[in-house]
């Protein structure tokens, strides 16, 4: 993977509701580690760091290094808090990782040729029903996105789990072993409105033809 991130934190020693309200209004956001065994370890980063990460999707799929206390710790982020109302981090989870061991991510899909899709050239649009996977692999093989194409999907067909190809050493932890737990992914649908205008035209011929047969 090519991108980069690297978050330089500092350790938290006052805990609370009170001491957090206090860090968030110096521009810092209370954060943790945890993970493969060991205590927890508060710390916070710069709002401004961990906001401008976070704008790369990149960022959510990707082993993350913290720079804390004269070392450095291999993560994932696994939990965000945003204020409600305002462009704001309110605290932010890291897993630590082991090279040896799977990790559990949620991975972003990215959904290719749409516009060149069988079912949008005959006037659908590609209505999304999935934007991300949760996957199983060791973090050498961690993907950034997995991609879902749908080039060859027509007008009311739809992409399923099982069309999705994953990268090697990727697995899905989402089941797909038979029909029922096969989720679409996506699928291609007349906009309402042509539909509607559709049903309306059939509506107004099927009068006029009633029309006419009363005249007889």
């Amino acid at each position: 993977m090519s991108a980069n991130f690297t978050l330089k934190g500092e350790l938290r020693t006052d805990t609370g509701k009170g001491a957090s309200r206090r860090l968030r209004h110096v521009n810092r956001v209370p954060a943790i580690i945890y993970g493969l065994g060991k205590e927890p370890t508060m710390m916070t980063l710069r709002h401004d760091d961990i906001m401008h990460a976070s704008e790369d999707e990149a960022f959510f799929a990707h082993i993350l290094t913290i720079e804390l206390d004269g070392k450095s710790e291999q993560v994932v982020i696994k939990d965000m808090q945003r204020h409600p109302a305002r462009m704001q981090i309110t605290h932010a989870d890291f897993l630590r990782i082991d090279a040896s061991q799977a990790l559990h991510v949620n991975v972003p899909l990215h959904f290719i040729n749409e516009e060149n899709s069988e079912g949008v050239k005959a006037g659908g649009i590609v209505s999304r029903v999935m934007t991300e996977l949760e996957i199983s692999c060791l973090p050498k093989d961690l993907p950034e996105y997995i991609e879902v194409d749908m080039a060859a999907i027509n007008v009311g067909e739809s992409v399923h789990l099982s069309d999705i190809k994953l990268p090697e050493g990727v697995t899905s932890l989402v089941a797909v072993e038979d029909e029922e737990h096969n989720q679409p992914v996506a699928t291609i649908v007349i906009p309402r409105g042509e539909k509607e205008a559709e049903v309306s035209g059939e509506d107004a011929a099927d009068s006029e033809a009633d029309s006419e047969s009363g005249e007889e």
